[in-house]
């Protein structure tokens, strides 16, 4: 069985703790590799390597960087299908999917090539008589990147893309439930130009999670995943004086107005709640319909078209809507939730329990659910199912739609379906969620702005990749300067107005 080690000083170096976690195959339930788990030892040993090569990585002039950045984002597209098939391969997405996996990380990459513009710093001529002032951006040294299973490709390149550029060194611990992913765009960024050690891929858990958190090389880290775990890595990081960003779990909803085109606002639903078998951040898991006739109707619209949802293995073509979770304890508490849902009196609409793939018995599969009649105190409402299952919750007028959200304890998105500018405005404007979508399902930023959640959702005040990826990873020096040509002054014991 293929044993999967790390990536140290521009290398893969097989593991030496005697430690794996098995990577399976989601579609057939079968272990089909092992990763190492690195040991404390091996994690200090990569981070002492990267801080040796980062000052000669952050002495090389940005715009160098940036045709590192061009040439990697070259690589990524002509090895589009290759890392697809590894991205599909361990997380069990559809090729499509995992394509736009990839593509949505090389986009960050793309903004990247400009980083030279955006590392510029801030110059004021005679601030004072004789005197300049001026402040420059500074890679901050290494930092660290963990990484969720459900985005293989992209969340990487989110991270790794912006500090690269800024001139930090990486240390990348990507999920054990999908190793290849991360350490395939390793090899290719060092066949861009990343020198060796600059960017290190450590395979491990809690243990390495930890030792990252504590080792005082490190001075950012970057987090995708649960919201407890967004909390502890935040509290720890913070602990030991570092930066930290930190985003956590979601529970987004979608308003559909009375006014709403009803075949847009299914559509959506439907693309929203149920692609990538709903392993997304930024999933619609809630449809809050405003008043019963609106409610009745998008049900009506909705059944058909979640019924005809193909389910599959990703090696079954094109055409298959999505696959299987990502292992057999997610797919348990997915059924265990839907059964919660309807014990708690939910109505199950499209029942997706006891999916059976000919050939495929064994695989992590959930069928497409969908409940009305769902309400706050419910398990299925309270909790991120992170499943192909989606909620609906009547409400009676928009206040109460609104309220519902901005009650709720995350605020990763949220979006809004109306033929009304004024009501998607003021939705826009009152709601605390940190990314908005009017009569738009999805609505992660592109990448030349910012991403993050609000409340629950995210911990640290940068959001991820656009300008403040580049805020985050770089730290700002302030320099006065006096030069004395002309100025024939004594000592100065008190502060001087300026003139």
């Amino acid at each position: 069985m293929q044993e999967i080690g790390h990536w140290i000083n521009g290398k893969m170096v097989a593991g030496t703790s005697g430690r794996f976690a098995d990577v399976y195959n989601p579609a057939t339930g079968e272990i089909q590799a092992r990763v190492a788990l690195a040991t404390g030892a091996e994690l200090a040993h990569a981070i002492a390597e990267a801080e040796k090569a980062q000052p000669a990585w952050a002495a090389t002039n940005p715009q160098r960087r940036a045709r590192v950045m061009m040439k990697f984002g070259d690589l990524i597209n002509q090895h589009m299908d290759e890392l697809a098939e590894l991205v599909a391969r361990e997380h069990g997405k559809t090729i499509p999917d995992a394509k736009g996996d990839v593509q949505r990380g090389l986009e960050v990459i793309e903004v990247c090539m400009g980083a030279p513009a955006l590392l510029k710093g801030e110059y004021t001529d005679s601030a004072g008589p004789g005197i300049d002032l001026y402040a420059m951006r500074q890679a901050l040294g290494v930092v660290a990147a963990i990484t969720p299973f459900n985005f293989p490709a992209m969340i990487p390149l989110w991270k790794m893309g912006p500090a690269l550029s800024c001139g930090n060194a990486v240390i990348l611990k990507p999920s054990e439930r999908v190793p290849s992913t991360s350490l395939r765009l390793a090899e290719l960024a060092k066949e861009a130009g990343v020198p060796d050690g600059v960017l290190q891929v450590v395979n491990g858990d809690k243990e390495v999670v930890d030792g990252i958190l504590d080792n005082p090389t490190i001075q950012a880290v970057g987090f995708v995943g649960s919201t407890p775990i967004a909390q502890y890595i935040y509290g720890r990081a913070a602990t030991n004086g570092k930066r930290a960003q930190c985003f956590g779990g979601a529970k987004n909803h979608m308003l559909i107005m009375p006014d709403a085109d009803l075949d847009k606002a299914a559509d959506a639903l439907v693309g929203a709640g149920f692609g990538a078998a709903g392993e997304r951040c930024m999933a619609i898991s809630v449809a809050v319909p405003v008043g019963d006739e609106t409610a009745d109707r998008l049900i009506e619209k909705l059944v058909p078209r979640i019924e005809k949802l193909k389910v599959g293995p990703y090696t079954a073509g094109n055409d298959v809507d999505f696959g299987p979770v990502i292992t057999k304890q997610a797919q348990e508490r997915i059924l265990g939730l839907i059964n919660s849902g309807v014990d708690q009196g939910a109505k199950i609409v499209v029942d997706g329990r006891g999916l059976k793939i000919q050939g495929y018995d064994n695989g992590f599969f959930v069928g497409p659910t969908l409940f009305d009649n769902v309400t706050r105190d419910m398990d299925i409402y309270k909790q991120e199912i992170f499943g192909p299952v989606l909620s609906t919750v009547r409400a009676k007028t928009y206040e109460d739609a609104l309220n519902l959200v901005i009650d709720n304890e995350y605020g990763n998105g949220t979006a809004i379906f109306t033929a009304d500018g004024d009501t998607a405005r003021d939705f826009a404007s009152r709601v605390n969620v940190g990314m908005v979508g009017i009569n738009f399902p999805i609505p992660v930023p592109l990448s030349y702005y910012s991403f993050g959640g609000w409340k629950k959702s995210a911990f640290g005040d940068l959001n991820q990749y656009g300008p403040d990826a580049f805020r985050f990873y770089t730290k700002t020096k302030t320099v006065t300067a006096r030069w004395f040509s002309g100025i024939k002054e004594g000592a100065a014991l008190n502060f001087k107005a300026l003139d």
